[in-house]
């Protein structure tokens, strides 16, 4: 990725701005993000999730981000520094990603705490190694009963090409046989997807596209601004392999919330008030989704709050 002044991209021969946004001058704070954190906040029901420590937490949430309007990265901390490695590890599992080892080669260096001998151990899986359950073999190697594994990625991007008035445009990272454990059934993956559902939308009779990415367990404060990165460019990028221009991200989160620890930092981000939304532009040169890489990228107009390290206990 790259940040720049927006006067030197519009010199630039080679990012020319194909999704047009409004001038950031006309563009309105948004303030669904903090809205999110306060509802949480003042209704969430207490619970004792799986990390052993009391959370709040909503079910069935949702924001509604008009890319007209922006792109979907919060202002109330400044995460500049996570756009290279959201983006890293969003195209290492686009490219089918399993083990540690495939995602440091794409930059992305911090599921190694989760897959250390011990942990991977209680999976039946060598260290390393995320299991045959994660994002990346979930959406380029999904088992099928026919033994060949199905890349969703490259299959619904055909589909979407070839016909896309279709509302079956759907990729989802969960493979239930490697996903549910119980007395009788032992999970294959570290960790459980929980984001990267997603259902595309594309209106070829306005060359619009919109996606809606479902999540069903969402670390507000933590992880759901990373996210919120990797789905929003995700939009953009499968827009632009359409000749489409990006309309909306719709975000619907199952289980949204905030742990025990993280209430401190969350009561100072709500004193701070929302921000108009940045520009995120990409190299018009990219046609294919698999070729997109972090430097394809570039962020102008972002001017957020100052930078805030919230802890979680995942």
């Amino acid at each position: 990725m790259r940040i720049i002044p927006l006067s030197t991209l519009k010199k630039s021969a080679q990012y020319v701005i194909i999704q047009r946004m409004k001038p950031y001058a006309d563009r309105t704070p948004d303030s669904q993000y903090r809205n999110l954190l306060e509802k949480i906040m003042r209704e969430g029901r207490r619970t004792m999730p799986i990390h052993g420590e009391e959370a709040r937490s909503l079910v069935g949430v949702q924001m509604r981000f008009d890319l007209d309007n922006g792109f979907p990265l919060v202002t109330e901390r400044d995460l500049t520094k996570l756009m290279n490695g959201g983006l890293s590890e969003h195209f290492a599992f686009l490219h089918g990603a399993r083990t540690q080892e495939e995602l440091e080669k794409w930059g992305c260096k911090w599921w190694k705490d989760w897959v250390t001998p011990e942990k991977c151990a209680i999976f039946d899986l060598p260290p390393g190694d995320l299991g045959p359950g994660s994002y990346g073999p979930a959406w380029a190697a999904f088992p099928t009963a026919e033994g060949k594994p199905f890349n969703q990625i490259v299959e619904v991007m055909r589909q979407l090409k070839e016909k896309p008035f279709l509302r079956t445009h759907i990729i989802t990272p969960w493979i239930p046989q490697y996903a549910i454990q119980h007395s009788g059934l032992k999970r294959k993956v570290v960790v459980a997807p929980c984001h990267g559902y997603l259902h595309i939308f594309a209106y070829p009779e306005t060359k619009e596209l919109s996606v809606h990415h479902f999540q069903r367990s969402g670390d507000v404060p933590t992880g759901v601004p990373f996210n919120m990165i990797q789905y929003g460019a995700f939009t953009l990028m499968v827009a632009q392999f359409m000749g489409y221009k990006a309309k909306e991200l719709v975000y619907t989160i199952s289980d949204a919330h905030i742990y025990e620890r993280q209430y401190p930092f969350v009561e100072d981000l709500l004193k701070r008030e929302p921000k108009r939304l940045p520009t995120v532009t990409l190299n018009p040169d990219i046609k294919d989704l698999l070729d997109f890489r972090p430097e394809h990228f570039t962020l102008t107009d972002y001017e957020p709050h100052p930078a805030m390290r919230v802890p979680t206990p995942v």
